[in-house]
């Protein structure tokens, strides 16, 4: 798997030329800015939108995906922690261990590593992203596997993945 940074020292990536990756996304709410050739490849998820996300996610991991689940913002710590998701985002990563002030003051992406057998604590953080993000955005990757994933502020979940067959079991979840 060949990745490339999409923004330097955050957590934002891609894969790089050649791999040819496709999309999917699971959408909640509906969405007016996504563009109607994406149409094709998104899902509509029911309400709750959140939790329903959440499960989806988590099932995704544990079946698609084993291994380790890397996350990290799109931006950085410090950008969150300090003004994006000052006001939540500590006592989410409280909640799960995570000492957010070994991760305030960097200026960089940092993953947060989860276990395969600790998906209640990966849930936890995502449903919390998923409730909360107003303009940002977090990134999921998956170490051994070509696939990635972006939690994203319109309560959806955006995969790309250069393996058909995965991306074919994501359509079927």
């Amino acid at each position: 798997m060949k990745l490339q940074s999409l923004y330097p020292g955050s957590g934002a990536f891609g894969f790089a030329p050649p791999e040819v990756p496709v999309a999917r996304g699971w959408v909640g709410p509906p969405d007016p800015t996504i563009r109607p050739e994406a149409a094709a490849f998104v899902r509509a998820v029911p309400a709750p939108f959140e939790a329903t996300l959440t499960s989806m996610f988590i099932r995704a991991w544990q079946e698609l995906v084993p291994g380790r689940l890397w996350l990290m913002p799109k931006s950085h710590w410090h950008y969150e922690l300090n003004f994006g998701s000052t006001p939540w985002l500590a006592a989410t990563l409280e909640h799960v261990d995570i000492d957010p002030g070994q991760l305030q003051e960097r200026n960089n992406g940092s993953a947060i590593e989860f276990e395969p057998d600790e998906p209640d604590r990966a849930a936890h953080v995502v449903q919390k992203l998923l409730e909360n993000l107003m303009g940002s955005d977090f990134a999921v990757m998956f170490p051994d596997h070509p696939v990635l994933a972006t939690v994203h502020h319109h309560k959806q979940i955006w995969w790309t993945t250069t393996d058909a067959t995965r991306a074919a079991r994501l359509d079927g979840m």
